[in-house]
């Protein structure tokens, strides 16, 4: 049984949210909200490749870690609480080089103060490049 957000919203709504943000200087594009995930791109190019021309790891993480704490965003009242990543795993398992690859954040625990997502990403060709787990903490303000 899938997990769905407490709150709806569109991509262009939390687009608007990237202004300033890491989100916006590796050029992270949400391009889809379903009732039980959370689906973004991200360009490979001279902002997200390392000095080899590869993708870079970390870009690909921070991709993650920006889909699984928007998506936890989806769960809480934002007045009184936010999401911090805790924890963030990627493993790394196909070369990008270029073009834009897709990272889709699906919930597999919504707990009252932690929350746990697994993130898939994958190239234009739709082969599996990186999969992660985040783990968020819900922190008052």
């Amino acid at each position: 049984m899938a997990i769905t957000f407490k709150f709806k919203t569109t991509p262009e709504a939390l687009n608007e949210q990237f202004s300033g943000t890491l989100g916006e200087t590796l050029g992270i594009k949400i391009i889809e909200v379903g009732d039980d995930f959370l689906r973004g791109s991200m360009p490979v190019d001279h902002r997200t490749k390392q000095p080899f021309g590869l993708l870079h790891g970390g870009a690909s993480a921070a991709l993650a870690e920006t889909l699984g704490s928007l998506g936890s965003a989806l769960f809480i009242d934002q007045t009184n609480t936010y999401p911090v990543g805790l924890e963030v795993n990627a493993n790394h398992l196909k070369s990008v080089s270029s073009g834009e690859v897709i990272g889709t954040a699906k919930p597999v625990r919504i707990g009252r103060n932690v929350h746990v997502w697994n993130i898939e990403i994958h190239n234009e060709k739709q082969e599996l490049i990186c999969v992660s787990r985040l783990t968020v903490m819900l922190i008052s303000k």
